[in-house]
Order: C-alpha cells, then structure tokens, then sequence
C-alpha cells in the first residue's frame, strides 16, 4: 500500500517519534540472509538500532553472532540472547575493566574487541593476566577509512604474530571494515572493493605460510556487502540494512531493502508564506548531515530555512493544504544516529502504533 507509513491511532502518538514497522524488519533480515547465503556468515552490526526486540528477531532467524560499537550495546545484546559478541572499537581507560565485567556477568558468551597497535595489545593482556581472564581479539585492519586500524602489511603481520604468543590474549582473526566504499555503481563499487581488499588478501597468505589460521574474517558493512559475500571465507557485518534509511535507498538502488523507520512529526506552526514549522529539532532527527535530513513523503520538495534544538522551519509551495497539528511522516537521510536520540519508539503493526519499544543501549556507558 502506498501509504504503509501512516498510523490510524495518531491521537495516541507524541511527536517526534519514530515508527518502527516489524514485519518490514522481518524481511530486511531475510533479505540480509539471502545475500549471505549462509546465515552462519553473518555478525550484524547493532549500532543502527540498538534494540532488544530486533536483536531478539535475528536470534530466532538463526544469527547468533553480533558486532557493537559500545559496552552498553554489547551488554544490551547478550541479554537478548546474542551468543558472541564483538566490542568493534578501541577500548582503553575503565572500558577496558567494563569489557571484563561483562564476560564475568555473561559466562556462556563469547566476547571479543579489536586492538590494533602493541601499547593497546599490552593494556589488554595486563588486565587479562590480572583477572586471570584469557581475551578474544580482533586485529583492525584500516582498508582506507583512515579511522581506526593497522594497514595490512609487515607490520601488521608482526603484530599479529606477536598476539598469538601471547598467553592472555587470544587471536581470532582479523576485522577490516570499508565504509569509505560509497560508490553507487554496482560494479565500480565491488571492483573498489577488490582493490582495497588486495592487502588484507596478502595479508592472509602470509599468515598461512606461517601457519597460523585465522578464525574468522570480519568484512565490510552495508554498501559492500554483497561483494564480500561473494566470498564464501568472509563474516559480513552490516548494520544499516535492518533499518534502512534514505541516505542509502537513495544511493543503492541495488540493495533490494525496506524502510522500516519512519519519522512522525508535526506541523506546530505556518510562519509567514509559505513555510512550515515542524516540532522535528536536532534533538529528534540526524542533524550532522548536510540538508535535507529527512525524505517526507507527505510533502512536495522543500528547502529548509532553519534548523534548531526543537524545530524545523522548511519552505514550500502551497502551505494552504496543511493545517497546524496536521502528522508528517518521513524516513530519516541517516538512521543511526537518528535512533541514538530517542529513548522509546513506537512498533507500528496493522496500521498503528501499538507497542513502545526502549532504546536500551543508546547510552554509551555501563552503568
């Protein structure tokens, strides 16, 4: 239906809020599963939505491995029933202490993190050794994003090689994520892809000749990945694509996956000619892109005029037609850090919003 998006029981609903559509995030996993091939092949990032109700679908669609951005989601996912666990940033200060107490809290999943340089792999192995707690790891492998990671090349084989004679630490393999990689041309992204990956290739041959095997090679995330599941050794991690937002329906025409997000906000003022004024601030949408930050499809094309904590002023023609308290309904440019600013959204099924979802891990931090 055309206008899948609306919800009957608007009265019910305070904006902003997010709607999120479950059966659409059924057949965003399905999706994610089919291009994999494999279901065993997937580590689904969480950062997109950070929420135990879809952590929980995954796990009964057979995913039972996850990679997170912060502690809290790591904790978020092993008490939704995740069964391995990878901490996909560099942990260094309490967090480091946090990650331990997580393994402690959660005996029966396994948790890992990535390192990348010899002073991080020492702050690791003092606190395993002190705990007497052996640690999985990743090494991070920088693909071109120039963020976090090694470069694959002598030095990080030497690193490498350096973790697997370490008592405390455990080596599992190696972690290289390409989200730099946003060419919308199918085949100019998947060669691009190739390209950066060339190193890593090298980089596994070399530890072969050594003898020393790799558990698991963790690739890419929503843009590429389709051109690494074409390689049936490589663990795909997206994240975006089980929500999906605008920024990327918009650029990857290829990638056959829902919305299941949408923004409702609504028209709180009409502040001279043809304007509105939406109750849709920075507090309550991704503000850190370049406009627009949201695809309405209730409206005609916009330009915004302002954008503030609360508010969103936007011209157009033809204001006539919409009325203070009127809903307007959108799906976000970048969903992530859109979902990071809610602390409830709202599970739309049958045509309303029924059930209040929290946004368990949008805090950073253990508490």
């Amino acid at each position: 239906m055309s206008d899948w998006y609306k919800i009957t029981n608007e009265t019910a609903v305070p904006t902003p809020a997010v709607l999120l559509f479950p059966e659409r995030i059924r057949h965003n996993i399905q999706q994610m599963i089919a291009i994999a091939g494999d279901v065993q092949r997937l580590r689904p990032h969480v950062k997109t939505h950070k929420l135990p109700e879809v952590i929980r679908r995954q796990v009964e669609a057979g995913i039972t491995r996850f990679k997170c951005a912060t502690l809290s989601e790591a904790n978020m996912v092993a008490a939704s029933g995740g069964s391995d666990i990878l901490v996909a940033y560099p942990l260094y200060g309490p967090a480091i202490q946090q990650l331990f107490v997580l393994i402690k809290n959660y005996p029966d999943v396994r948790f890992s993190t990535l390192m990348d340089n010899k002073e991080q792999a020492q702050l690791l192995e003092n606190q395993a050794e002190t705990l007497g707690v052996p640690l999985d790891v990743f090494l991070d492998l920088d693909v071109g994003m120039e963020r976090t990671g090694i470069p694959p090349g002598p030095e990080a084989l030497a690193l490498y090689q350096q973790l697997t004679a370490s008592r405390w630490l455990r080596p599992r393999g190696l972690h290289a994520y390409d989200g730099h990689l946003h060419t919308a041309d199918p085949e100019q992204r998947a060669a691009a892809c190739a390209a950066a990956f060339q190193p890593v290739l090298a980089l596994i041959k070399a530890l072969e000749n050594l003898d020393i095997p790799l558990e698991e090679v963790i690739c890419g995330g929503t843009p590429t990945l389709p051109c690494h599941a074409a390689d049936p050794q490589r663990t795909l991690s997206p994240g975006t694509v089980l929500l999906w937002d605008w920024g990327y329906s918009s650029k990857f025409a290829d990638l056959k996956f829902q919305h299941a997000a949408v923004i409702m906000t609504r028209i709180i003022s009409k502040p001279g000619h043809n304007k509105l004024c939406l109750d849709l601030g920075h507090k309550a949408i991704a503000s850190e892109m370049t406009p627009p930050r949201v695809h309405f499809f209730d409206l005609p094309p916009y330009k915004m005029i302002g954008h503030s904590e609360e508010h969103l002023v936007i011209a157009l023609p033809n204001t006539d037609q919409f009325s203070v308290g009127d809903c307007v309904y959108g799906v976000p440019i970048h969903i992530c850090p859109t979902m990071a600013l809610h602390d409830w959204v709202w599970a739309a099924e049958e045509g309303a919003a029924r059930d209040q979802w929290r946004v368990t891990a949008r805090t950073r931090a253990l508490q």
